[in-house]
Parts: C-alpha cells; structure tokens; sequence
C-alpha cells in the first residue's frame, strides 16, 4: 500500500511538473469579453468572415512571441467578427503565471501563416495589441483572454473605372488609331 501512495505521489508531482498555462481563445465571452474583428475596405466598415482567420501568438513575459496552434477561421452571419472557442496552451508558462499574447488575422487566400501574407505588401492583415493574460490550467479552468480589444483589418480600395470613364478612353482610342 505505501508503494502504491508513494508512486502515486510520484506520478502526480510529474503531471504537475509538465502543466503548462491554458487560455481559451475567443473574442467573445459572454458577460466578460467582447472584441469582434473589424474588416475595412474602403471607408466600409462590417465584420471579419470565413475569408478571414484569426491566429493566437503568445510567449512567456519578455519572450518572443510565437504563433500557437491553427489559424481559424471566422465565422460568417450572423456570428461574423467572430471565432470559434478554443483552448490553447503557451509553452514555458505554468498554469497561474503570465504570458503575453496578441492576436493576428488575414485574408487566407494570402498565404497559410501571418508572415507570409504580410510579406506579400497588400495589406489586408491586422493585429492586436500585445496584453498579459494570466493562464488557467491543472486544476484551474483556461483563462479567457480579457486584455484583447477589437482591432482592424484594413483591405485596400481599389476603385474601379467607371462606364462612363471607359466609353471615354474607348472614343480616344479610337480617334488617335484612326488618325
């Protein structure tokens, strides 16, 4: 019996050893959290959709951040701006410390990860700012992540010509190829 206590024991105090902080990644806790993500084209303003994914990056305090898990998607009407819940883990933070995090989102056509769509100088990217979460974990539920804010995805506009702009160039055309 005592062997089976102390490796019991023993078994316990490595599970613990090994826990990492949790935190649920979502922009909407009802009754705690509401942080939808904006899409801007043009001086239209409406809310990310499916085109769109949201990616969590997070480190222990004063590390580099990096990305965690999956991009999701958003959602479309009428939960658009919206992801769905998840739980995610921060390497190198326990269950009750600290990590710093901050949320990404793109158009995913761009490109499967943040740095690539970025790299490709079209805009239509968007982040939060960096905020301290303190992580849940072990026993402790996976902590809502209550620094994040709604930010802004901006997608350029490009204006397209006009009917009437076009007949117009047509008739030049037109005039200097026949002269």
């Amino acid at each position: 019996m005592k062997r089976m206590s102390v490796s019991g024991a023993m078994l316990l105090a490595a599970t613990v050893a090994q826990a990492q902080g949790r935190v649920r990644f979502a922009n909407r806790v009802p009754g705690l959290l509401d942080a939808p993500v904006i899409v801007k084209y043009g001086e239209t303003l409406y809310p990310a959709h499916s085109m769109f994914v949201a990616q969590l990056y997070a480190s222990p305090v004063g590390g580099t951040l990096a990305a965690i898990g999956a991009p999701i998607p958003f959602r479309d009407a009428p939960e658009a701006g919206y992801w769905p819940d998840e739980i995610r883990t921060i390497p190198g933070v326990a269950p009750g410390g600290t990590a710093q995090v901050k949320v990404v989102s793109w158009v995913y056509g761009l490109g499967a990860t943040y740095e690539y769509a970025v790299s490709q100088n079209l805009a239509r990217v968007g982040e939060s700012d960096v905020f301290m979460v303190t992580t849940g974990g072990g026993s402790v539920p996976p902590a809502p992540m209550l620094g994040l804010t709604s930010f802004t995805v901006v997608v350029p506009f490009v204006p397209e010509p006009s009917p009437a702009a076009l007949g117009l160039f047509g008739a030049l055309t037109l005039l200097v190829w026949r002269r």
